[in-house]
């Protein structure tokens, strides 16, 4: 058991301060999210899709099972998720992205404001734990041990997350000139991939895998698409060069 919180990536900066950033920069988010964020073009949604479906298939998401998805943002994958049949608490620190997630509403939904890294729920809740580019905005050594304590034994978590070794996410995440141009937050970083690994081993997951993916950037032009997703294919079987793909999806499992 944790004595004491784990470190924080962002050490220069208090939790609390960080949070206070995060829900003004969801205010300032929440009418254009998913533009900003590139999910709205053709090759975004795409991108967008695959990575639902990589997530949903890591944490066996299926009908009936309870599903906590932490930092949901404008619902985007939550409705993804809940089109399984599983029953999905949204979480988001910002409540104006919630207001926005919630002009969609779905039966097997429920959004909610709260904290990932120290969320309101009772031990062993959850049948899977869930998120898309969360992580890097928050504490990811408490989150993943929060989501370990509301999982059932056997339960899964599954998080799709930037690459730092990608070369313009590492320009993105690392040169504020550029985090504020492609409208990051001021806090948010990025994951190597046996950075992944060691946080979820140290939370106390076994089955733990992590794979580099998506190399399709959300503003391909239409008609270049199936080129790319093609070379795409073959990018992501070479092993060098995949490792510079643009996202790692993350997962394990509770014993």
């Amino acid at each position: 058991m944790l004595q004491k919180p784990p470190p924080d990536h962002r050490s220069n900066t208090t939790s609390e301060e960080r949070k206070a950033r995060e829900r003004d920069h969801g205010r300032f988010l929440a009418p254009d999210a998913e533009r900003i964020w590139g999910w709205g073009t053709p090759a975004g949604k795409l991108r967008a899709h695959r990575r639902a479906q990589l997530i949903i298939q890591r944490a066996g998401i299926s009908e009936g099972k309870r599903v906590i998805e932490f930092g949901c943002g404008t619902g985007l994958f939550t409705r993804a998720f809940a089109e399984t049949g599983a029953l999905v608490t949204a979480l988001d620190l910002s409540p104006d992205l919630i207001a926005e997630a919630a002009q969609k509403p779905m039966k097997n939904i429920i959004y909610m404001v709260g904290d990932v890294e120290r969320p309101d729920f009772p031990d062993v809740s959850f049948d899977a734990v869930v998120g898309s580019s969360i992580l890097h905005h928050v504490n990811a050594e408490l989150s993943l041990v929060a989501a370990y304590r509301i999982l059932k034994s056997g339960g899964r978590v599954a998080f799709a997350e930037p690459n730092m070794l990608n070369p313009q996410i590492a320009v993105q995440k690392n040169i504020p000139y550029f985090k504020r141009m492609m409208g990051d937050s001021p806090d948010e970083t990025a994951f190597f991939r046996w950075e992944a690994d060691k946080i979820l081993q140290n939370a106390g997951f076994v089955e733990i895998g992590t794979q580099p993916f998506d190399f399709l950037h959300p503003y391909v032009p239409a008609a270049f698409i199936p080129l790319v997703k093609a070379l795409e294919r073959v990018a992501e079987a070479i092993p060098l060069v995949r490792e510079i793909s643009g996202s790692i999806l993350l997962w394990g499992r509770k014993p």
